[in-house]
């Protein structure tokens, strides 16, 4: 069913959609059967106004009966059927009758909640307009929930973006972030600071910063950040976040109802803006996401080291715990943390061998049916590409699509040395845990994943890969039938035992145009430079110079190899020592 709904994509996908997750739900909970005496509508948009699904109503209505602190006997006094106010509280509780355990069912749509026996029209209308006397409408409609992709021009970009939500920061703000440079973002923080906002700071760079003295400590970027009077942390691993909380529930859980929640793959810099593929998201007024990443900085804060560039700061690493019971789930989105791979002693961290988000990956990758597109910086996650592979083995047909940065490309004869020093590690390995390593540590799946019948494809622009010029695919996204991946994550055992990540997954009707949105920036960026890969072969197959930095090109393991063996035909000096070595300044051949 999902496979056939997904090949629609039209409007009327998402009603459909919810209307068959409907009737799953209502096999499962048998019980609440049929024969109600409010009969249930299959078209219920049509029959309560403000009710369509995705609209601020809706996902009001939905807030209300999935609200923990919202039970059987509340819903009575409050005007809603006996006999449905217990039906869909049964419901949403589970077996157990307990809210917040595994056996839960959250509505995930009004056609969803329509399925209850007892609820009709006449009851979802009443539900309704309780959600709006209760706030849960007014909630909604604060909503702000859009992307920005990159490359755009400067003023247009992530970081243009961001400088303005830090603009209207009236209370905290809370960053952790990998690589930041741009010089408007930090005019804002300069300017929050000054009109009495609390700055912390995380910053990866810091870790390098902090070896730093003098002069060279104040004038590093983490040092210019303390002296405007930011508050600027680290820790010992990699901090690869791209995130900032603004006027977030660092001291009161209530705030995370408004806050400003804003992450991604795109770092502060003008590459990430101007130069790689990225998508940032900005969410405001997501409460269970602010909780969860609110959480998440307060975990690496209180365990971080203080750079202490500025005496006048008097770092604070007084912690007010996000409790569980503050944090209403919402079914269509989640987001896990690669922190819960590491233990912590001090201000220590030390990584396990947990895979907290491969494996939510890889349960996705094996029950898709309809589709999986992905843009990726890496394939070098083993479990995450054993498993694509398996999906492809089940389902020939399935719609798989994997798309690399050009980095990715790993020739015959490199693709048979890692696979020779795989096997040379795994005989020399003596315990589970070196074996571990051997496995998971430094492989390019992209051609074995290419080779099981997976299109793959890869951003391709340079003959030889340099930092200094690499216009990067950079997202780290997967669309997987309706649901949407998306965060810091690459898709690498490194990203997962070796430095801190989030991923997001967003679903449902709500999610629903944003997951379509990614989708078609997937498609476009499937297709770049479609059509110029003749010319470009022909232009270095008779020109006397050529380019060996280029406009990105979309190509298949194939096209690659044999465009590399065409431009090293064409210029032998292409692969001497001083291209090698200075890859920056041999960006064009001359025969």
């Amino acid at each position: 069913m999902r496979g056939t709904i997904g090949a629609l994509r039209e409007p009327m996908k998402t009603a459909l959609r919810s209307l068959a997750l409907s009737t799953l739900l209502l096999t499962a909970v048998g019980a609440l059967g049929c024969g109600d005496a409010e009969e249930p509508s299959s078209e219920v948009s049509d029959q309560v106004e403000g009710l369509a699904e995705g609209t601020p109503s809706a996902l009001a209505t939905l807030s209300l009966v999935n609200d923990p602190s919202v039970t059987a006997e509340w819903l009575k006094q409050n005007k809603i059927d006996k006999r449905a106010a217990t039906n869909i509280i049964a419901r949403r509780d589970g077996g157990d009758a307990v809210i917040r355990t595994g056996d839960d069912a959250l509505f995930v749509s009004v056609a969803d909640l329509d399925t209850v026996s007892q609820v009709g029209v006449a009851t979802l209308k009443k539900l309704r307009d309780l959600a709006k006397a209760r706030g849960y409408l007014e909630a909604q409609e604060k909503k702000e929930l859009r992307v920005v992709f990159s490359p755009q021009p400067a003023d247009k970009s992530h970081s243009a973006a961001i400088a303005q939500a830090l603009g209207a920061a009236t209370r905290t703000i809370d960053i952790a972030m990998y690589s930041y440079s741009d010089a408007k973002i930090g005019s804002a923080l300069d300017a929050a600071v000054k009109r009495g906002v609390k700055v912390r700071f995380l910053f990866d760079t810091a870790s390098e910063d902090k070896k730093l003295t003098g002069s060279a400590l104040t004038s590093s970027k983490s040092g210019k950040l303390e002296a405007m009077g930011v508050d600027v942390r680290w820790v010992n691993k990699i901090l690869h976040h791209k995130l900032v909380l603004i006027d977030g529930p660092r001291e009161d859980a209530a705030f995370a109802k408004g806050a400003y929640l804003i992450t991604g793959s795109g770092n502060w810099s003008n590459g990430a803006a101007t130069v790689y593929d990225e998508n940032t998201l900005f969410l405001k007024a997501y409460p269970e996401l602010n909780l969860r990443f609110q959480r998440e900085f307060d975990h690496l804060w209180k365990h971080s080291r203080d750079l202490a560039s500025n005496p006048s700061i008097v770092s604070d690493t007084t912690i007010v715990p996000v409790q569980d019971d503050a944090i209403v789930e919402d079914p269509g989105m989640h987001v896990w943390f690669t922190s819960d791979n590491f233990t912590v002693s001090g201000d220590t961290f030390s990584g396990g061998r947990k895979n907290s988000v491969a494996n939510v990956l890889v349960a996705a990758i094996s029950q898709a049916e309809d589709r999986i597109h992905i843009m990726s910086g890496h394939l070098r996650s083993r479990p995450v590409s054993e498993a694509l592979m398996a999906r492809k083995a089940e389902m020939p047909d399935l719609d798989i699509k994997v798309y690399l940065d050009g980095q990715e490309y790993i020739s015959e004869s490199g693709d048979s040395e890692q696979k020779a020093k795989l096997q040379t590690c795994l005989a020399a390995a003596n315990t589970d845990t070196a074996r571990a390593s051997c496995v998971d540590k430094g492989f390019l799946f992209g051609k074995a994943v290419g080779e099981a019948g997976i299109d793959v494809r890869y951003k391709y622009y340079a003959y030889r890969w340099n930092a200094s010029y690499a216009a990067q695919m950079h997202n780290k996204t997967l669309v997987i039938d309706d649901a949407l991946f998306t965060g810091s994550y690459n898709l690498s055992d490194n990203a997962e035992h070796a430095t801190f990540e989030n991923m997001l997954k967003l679903e449902g009707p709500e999610f629903a145009d944003l997951v379509e949105e990614y989708d078609a920036k997937f498609e476009e960026l499937w297709v770049t430079g479609e059509g110029k890969l003749g010319a470009f072969r022909a232009q270095v197959d008779t020109s006397t110079s050529f380019p060996i930095v280029f406009p990105a090109l979309s190509l298949s393991w194939v096209e690659v190899r044999d465009l590399k063996s065409l431009i090293a035909a064409e210029c032998p000096a292409v692969n001497s020592e001083p291209f090698r070595t200075s890859p920056t300044s041999h960006q064009t051949c001359i025969k």
